[in-house]
């Protein structure tokens, strides 16, 4: 008797490419939709494929939590990124970003920017992370800065 092979599931489900969750009730002060945007954006002009991208914003104490037991530091960051995929073409990028939201709102301070620019910004760079880039040299972090400092002008545009 021969087995009759199914056709696999289709991976093209209905599931939102892009959620965001807020367990820290800290106010964003961003839309989903401008998020939504640049990472779409990023998809046209780094020719990627983002099947899944949750971003969960956290308070200091997790974001401390997740550092330790995941990267063995032990300190505030304002984001780390999970890939969660392994497919090497970035053609269905899967990933988590964790936003420290109270750090992200001191950055915008620190640096006087505006906090909408500051929180993207950091979603821009989770979003690069994601496909492959670092910032572990003075170069590397030069390329992403000028990286999303693209992306968040070609968003006002």
């Amino acid at each position: 008797m021969m087995m009759t092979k199914f056709p696999e599931p289709d991976t093209l489900d209905n599931s939102p490419k892009l959620e965001i969750f807020n367990p820290s009730e800290y106010t964003l002060p961003f839309t989903k939709d401008d998020a939504l945007s640049l990472l779409e954006l990023i998809e046209k002009e780094e020719s990627v494929q983002y099947h899944s991208v949750e971003i969960i914003f956290t308070d200091e104490k997790w974001i401390i939590e997740i550092n330790s037991k995941y990267l063995n530091r032990d300190y505030v960051t304002d984001i780390i990124s999970f890939r969660m995929d392994d497919d090497d073409s970035n053609q269905s990028i899967e990933g988590v970003l964790y936003c420290c939201a109270p750090r992200i709102a001191e950055q915008s301070a620190e640096y006087d920017s505006n906090p909408e620019s500051e929180f993207l910004r950091v979603i821009v760079h989770g979003l690069l992370h994601l496909i492959g880039y670092n910032d572990q040299t003075e170069s590397d972090k030069s390329e992403m800065t000028a990286k999303e400092d693209h992306y968040l002008k070609s968003l006002s545009s």
